[in-house]
């Protein structure tokens, strides 16, 4: 026996075969409103929901093929399934109805057995529907779930072409910045904080600088542990760089004065900058990782381990980009990196100002003051 939330609509013009249907419908427990014209049966449609219309095809003002074009054209009432019924043996007017969109139809008088039967067919046929419309809604919503997830572990233009498909993901840049940072001390600092603390440092420390990432249109590659990996300049190419990541480098220095331990100890980090060419793309097949390689990041991460606590270090590539808008300081001995050798490198300690500027413009023109 039907729920009794399952409502049908019988659309007839003859009143003892409404008050008929009505009964039986009744008495299956089926909740039954009846109309005798299509025009009313249209407006009812449009204000009350039914799981079932039985429609008949002959009737005064609207024929009931002409009800059922209006509603097939309905996107909101497209899916009710519709059971014609009439008393004519003219199998045109049937074949009309099956081909705009009838489930089924019932020749006058109704055989009970009949009738119960494609009922029920059409309640169920409507509630497979429905379940149907909740499978493609849950899967809708769980694929924008996974779209937002990997736009927020990778460049949009990345995980497009993971989406679309795409596995092996590899490009060349020629020029892009990157940028290491490491906490001073967070081997012993991990020991001495209780973890919740430590954790939750961490996570409002790496908060802000993900901000200033996503403000100075830089792409966050990975942290690891205490170390935070930026690149300017992709995937899409931009001129300046290595000017970007330079101004979050400052702005990471100065809001790292903003934290202190429990014990009130000062948080001090050494970051690491360096300019020059890279591969990027997709590494591993289970779980994507958005990755850069090549020379160009292993000398920005010896710029960091090879660096000064509270100090920005930069090769000279990079000084190049940055000496124009940034007071650079060239270090006393070269610094011997691994599998490069002796190099030229400088501590970026703040932005020059307009004046200063101006008298490094005018002494490269070989002008005095």
């Amino acid at each position: 026996m039907p729920d009794d939330r399952y409502s049908i609509l019988v659309v007839d013009d003859v009143r003892l075969d409404r008050e008929i249907l009505k009964k039986f419908l009744t008495k299956m427990g089926f909740f039954v409103r009846c109309v005798e014209d299509g025009m009313e049966a249209l407006e009812i449609l449009n204000t009350e929901p039914f799981d079932l219309v039985l429609l008949d095809i002959v009737m005064p003002r609207m024929y009931g093929t002409r009800v059922l074009e209006i509603i097939r054209s309905n996107p909101r009432l497209n899916y009710m399934p519709v059971l014609m019924m009439t008393s004519i043996s003219d199998t045109e007017h049937v074949a009309r109805c099956i081909e705009i969109g009838a489930e089924d139809y019932l020749i006058k008088p109704h055989n009970k057995t009949l009738l119960k039967a494609r009922i029920y067919n059409c309640i169920q046929k409507k509630k497979l529907h429905e379940q149907e419309k909740l499978f493609i809604r849950k899967i809708e919503e769980e694929k924008q779930m996974s779209d937002r997830l990997l736009t927020r572990i990778m460049p949009k233009a990345i995980a497009d072409k993971l989406k679309k498909g795409q596995r092996i993901i590899v490009d060349y840049f020629s020029e892009v910045t990157v940028m290491f940072s490491d906490i001073v001390g967070y081997t012993k600092m991990s020991t001495a904080l209780p973890e919740d603390e430590l954790i939750k440092l961490l996570h409002s420390i790496y908060s802000s600088f993900d901000e200033l990432t996503f403000r100075h249109g830089l792409e966050k590659i990975k942290t690891i542990g205490d170390s935070y990996m930026v690149v300017g300049g992709i995937p899409d190419h931009f001129d300046y760089h290595a000017e970007a990541i330079a101004n979050m480098a400052l702005e990471m220095k100065a809001i790292l004065k903003q934290y202190r331990t429990s014990a009130g100890k000062a948080i001090s980090m050494r970051i690491g900058i360096n300019t020059g060419p890279v591969r990027v793309g997709i590494i591993g097949t289970r779980k994507f990782s958005y990755d850069l390689w090549g020379d160009t990041v292993n000398i920005a991460s010896r710029m960091e381990s090879h660096g000064l606590p509270d100090q920005i270090h930069v090769t000279h590539s990079s000084s190049k980009y940055l000496q124009d808008k940034f007071v650079l300081e060239q270090r006393n001995k070269k610094v011997h990196v691994k599998g490069v050798g002796p190099m030229t490198t400088y501590f970026l300690t703040g932005r020059k100002n307009k004046a200063s500027m101006i008298a490094d413009r005018r002494r490269a023109q070989g002008l005095t003051t």
